[in-house]
């Protein structure tokens, strides 16, 4: 069991940047797989980026690719997910989530059974 806390939602301009990041608690962080979800209201959730237990594998879903980046420091038991270019349409409630998968499943979101709190970012046009 990992618990997560993300942090880093806000409001922005259409364009600017955000960092989120989500700490996990446990001595056993670097086991897991991580992904950033989201969820607008009236859709189902989406996976956004996932990592690798190594960081060295990366999934990005089309509509954020080039404009946002995953990240982990294992060190420091934290992933981030790094926004630019903001859109109006990434309006949504952002979750960290963890799941015990092989680097070939990082895109599969039936890998990720452990989920932090989310955190609401909104984008204004």
């Amino acid at each position: 069991q990992v618990q997560l806390v993300e942090s880093g939602g806000g409001l922005v301009q259409a364009g600017a940047s955000l960092r989120l990041s989500c700490a996990a608690s446990g001595r056993t962080f670097s086991s897991y797989a991580m992904g950033w979800f989201r969820q607008a209201p009236g859709k189902e959730r989406e996976l956004v980026a996932a990592i690798s237990r190594s960081g060295g594998t990366t999934y990005y879903t089309d509509s954020v690719k080039g404009r946002f980046t995953i990240s982990r420091d294992n060190a420091k038991n934290t992933v981030s997910l790094q926004m630019n270019s903001l859109k109006p349409e990434d309006t949504a409630v952002y979750y960290c989530a963890a799941g015990g998968g092989s680097a070939y499943q990082i895109a599969n979101i039936n890998t990720y059974d452990q989920w932090g709190q989310g955190t609401q970012v909104t984008v204004s046009s």
